[in-house]
Order: structure tokens, then C-alpha cells, then sequence
């Protein structure tokens, strides 16, 4: 496929961008693009701007169902008394519905890839596949510390692995590991030689919680990425996503390993798990390492990153002090270049040779006008319905804010959301 978006505007300047194939093969002055003629698409650019597709580096996608469901609650209670007892009683139909619905949402909110952690691999995979974004879907792996159930998690996850050569590239199978609470050391050992082996990413909660830090240092006599450390687990491989709790000598120790990092400022606030230590992990030199999340819906409650990066330069400039803490650049950062660098993809940037993962904003929204600085407008004042069309490897699945099927996924994830929370004999 071949598509031509004329006079957008491209880092303050009307361009043509030529795509070809699912790569951005030219950007050029308006007029002279190649193949201008040729193209099978063309996209009239004029009063829109072009900025790459967004990374979401942490969520549970099919969470969706559950929005609104279970709210004002501390994390753990939520866990165990609401969320975990209704997932168990989720179906793989229910999952696909989900995550479909996930995916509509990202789409219409200008992001293309995501980073899942959930139940029901497969129906993830295949709402994945058949939405157009792209995904890092990992199966949840808890085994609770009990040694059969470790080995039918280690079975699942390689036979996971396998069946996922078969899919899409837009699709990146990851291990899941939940948490140290939920995972035992024995399963870890594992996670470490199979992520070697296969040079697979591994998807995990770290030190979310004050609990969770207590909890590490009473069974394991440390913190939870000194233990990770003892493990030999730390590596450029892990994605630690949350790491609010941290102390200097695990910053330190997250750099040497250069371990990634996804925030999630507005799950933290709704669980009143704290704030992540950016300045520090900044100081550090991790910066380059961070990325942003949403989290799942249940704890966010949208999948909304305009809104997430808002709402992160604002808890670090009101929880330092300072108003410089976090720009409006760094945070635009963190949801494009910084999460192509942690999710290894060739994408993250408008430029000839990147992915073609390209979102277009409509300048003409009353929160983008006047345009005086569009990355301060689109941190500070833009939302998800701003964002036009959608662009991602090369395909167009989202233009004039119309996206194929929308109705029918919104009208079934809501008849699956109802029957599964009708189910919930505490509600």
C-alpha cells in the first residue's frame, strides 16, 4: 500500500509525507513527494498536524469491561476482593471483546502500540491482529508459589511462544511475570533463561506499593529489585513498569542493568500508591529508559495518553516544587521516541526509513488554537479527540474519526461487560 498525506505539518513545516509499504519512505516540500501520482491513498494534510503514534508501555487492555466497576479502593483489597475473583470467571470471548474495545479507544486517542499484560492470550492476540495497532502481549504468570501450577504457567508460556511466530509482526509475544508477590523465586529462574534464550521482553510489576516493598523485604530479607539483582534477572530485557518505591541503591542498580521503566501517573494517584521518582531517576541518567502507561482501566479510568502526559508534568511539578520538574517535551517524549527505545521498534519519530505509525491532529480544535508551541498544546491542552486520522504500519485504521466497526464493538463490549459484572455476587 502506498499513501501520499499532502501539506501537513511536520515539526512546524508543511511537508508531504510518502508512505510506502508500512515505512515512511520520503518527506519532502509540498509538491515534490514521489510518486504523488501514484499513490493508492492520499490524505489531505492542510490544517492538521503529524506527530508519531503514541506507546502505551503498560496496560491491561481487556480492563476495559471492567471501567468503573470497582473504584475508591486500596490496591490490594481491590485486587483480591474485586478484580482477581472476576477475572476468574472471564472467558476468552469476553477478553476478545475487551480488548477490542481497548484498541478502538487507543485508536481514536492516537495510540499505535501498546503493552499488555492479561488472561486469555490468544483472544487478545487475535483483537490485536485484527485491529491494526501494534502490540507486546504477554499472559499473566502467577503461580502463587505453588510448584504445579509453576509448571503448567512455564508449559502455557512456551507453548505461547511458539504459536506466536504464526502471527502478525505487528504482534510481540513478552513474558509476564506478575509481581514478586504473585511469582516465586524458581519461576523467576526461569523467566531469566527463557528471556535469554529467546531474547523475549519480560513485562512486570515492580514496586508499586509500600506493601509490596514490605512484603519483599520480609520473605526475601531486601528490596525488590536487589533481589531481582541476586537473581541475576535484572537486564536491558525488563520492562519494570510503576517503580514508585525505589531507593537510591536500586536506582543505581536499574541504570547498571539498564532496565526500562514505564510510569503510570494516574493509576499510582487513584491507588494512592505515590509518586514515581523521576527527578532522581532522571539524575540517575534513566531518563532516556522511561516510558508512559495508563495502566488497565480499572485503575485509570481511560486509555487516554494525551491526558497522561498532562496529568505526569503536573504531579511531578506540585509533588517537587518545581515548575520546570517534567516539560511538556520530556513528557512528549516519554509516549513516542522513549517508547520506541524501550519496546525496540524502528519508530517514535517523523523520519524517512521510521515505521509509517503516524497520527493526525486536527490544528483546527478550539484546545489546539492558537498554535503557538504544539508540543505545549498537545501536553497541556489536547485530548483524545483531537487526534484525525491514524496511520499504523502503513495501513490508515482510523480517518475523519471514523473507524470500521466501532458501533458493533461498543454495543458487544458492553453487553459482555454487563453479563460478566452481573455475575459479581459482592456487587
Amino acid at each position: 500500500m502506498s499513501i501520499l498525506i499532502k501539506s501537513v505539518l511536520v515539526d512546524g513545516k508543511e511537508k508531504d509525507i510518502s508512505i510506502e509499504g508500512n515505512v515512511i519512505d520520503a518527506i519532502s516540500d509540498p509538491g515534490s513527494a514521489k510518486r504523488i501520482r501514484e499513490a493508492e491513498f492520499v490524505l489531505e494534510g492542510k490544517n492538521k498536524a503529524a506527530i508519531p503514534g503514541m506507546f502505551n508501555g503498560h496496560t491491561h487492555a481487556a480492563m476495559t469491561l471492567l471501567r468503573g466497576y470497582a473504584d475508591d479502593m486500596p490496591l490490594h483489597e481491590w485486587l483480591s476482593t474485586k478484580i482477581w475473583p472476576l477475572e476468574a470467571r472471564m472467558t476468552e470471548d469476553e477478553v476478545y471483546w475487551g480488548t477490542k474495545l481497548a484498541c478502538l479507544e487507543m485508536i481514536q486517542s492516537g495510540t499505535t502500540f501498546f503493552n499488555d499484560m492479561y488472561w486469555y492470550w490468544e483472544g487478545s492476540a487475535r483483537a490485536v491482529a485484527e485491529s491494526g495497532l501494534r502490540a507486546m502481549l504477554s499472559a499473566v504468570f502467577i503461580d502463587g508459589f505453588n510448584d504445579e501450577k509453576a509448571r503448567e504457567q512455564i508449559r502455557r508460556n512456551e507453548a505461547l511462544y511458539e504459536a506466536s511466530k504464526q502471527l502478525s509482526e505487528r504482534i510481540i509475544f513478552a513474558l509476564g511475570p506478575h509481581a514478586l508477590y504473585t511469582v516465586s523465586r524458581e519461576s523467576l529462574y526461569w523467566v531469566k533463561e527463557f528471556s535469554e534464550k529467546h531474547d523475549l521482553l519480560v513485562h512486570m510489576h515492580i514496586s508499586e506499593t509500600k506493601e509490596e516493598v514490605e512484603e519483599c523485604i520480609t520473605r526475601y530479607g531486601m528490596r525488590p529489585v536487589e533481589f531481582l539483582a541476586e537473581l541475576e534477572l535484572l537486564s536491558p530485557r525488563i520492562i519494570a513498569c510503576h517503580c514508585v518505591h525505589l531507593s537510591r541503591k536500586e536506582m543505581e542498580l536499574l541504570k547498571n542493568h539498564n532496565v526500562k521503566i514505564v510510569h503510570n501517573p494516574v493509576s499510582n494517584m487513584k491507588l494512592a500508591a505515590g509518586r514515581m521518582p523521576y527527578e532522581e531517576l532522571k539524575k540517575a541518567g534513566l531518563y532516556p529508559n522511561i516510558a508512559l502507561g495508563t495502566d488497565g482501566c480499572a485503575s485509570n479510568n481511560n486509555l487516554d495518553l494525551f491526558e497522561e502526559m498532562k496529568i505526569a508534568c503536573l504531579v511531578h511539578k506540585a509533588g517537587s516544587g518545581d515548575p520546570t520538574s517534567m516539560s511538556a517535551q520530556e513528557a512528549f517524549e516519554l509516549a513516542t521516541s522513549h517508547g520506541a527505545h524501550v519496546f525496540r521498534l524502528n519508530s517514535g519519530v517523523i523520519a524517512e526509513g521510521k515505521l509509517a505509525d503516524i497520527v493526525l491532529l486536527d490544528l483546527k480544535k478550539v484546545e489546539l488554537v492558537p498554535n503557538h508551541n504544539l508540543v505545549s498544546n498537545i501536553v497541556y491542552a489536547a485530548n483524545g479527540s483531537c487526534v484525525d486520522t491514524v496511520i499504523c504500519d502503513g495501513a490508515i485504521v482510523m480517518e475523519g474519526r471514523k473507524v470500521e466497526g466501532a458501533e458493533e464493538i461498543t454495543e458487544k463490549a458492553q453487553e459482555v461487560a454487563y453479563k460478566l459484572v452481573s455475575s459479581d455476587d459482592s456487587s
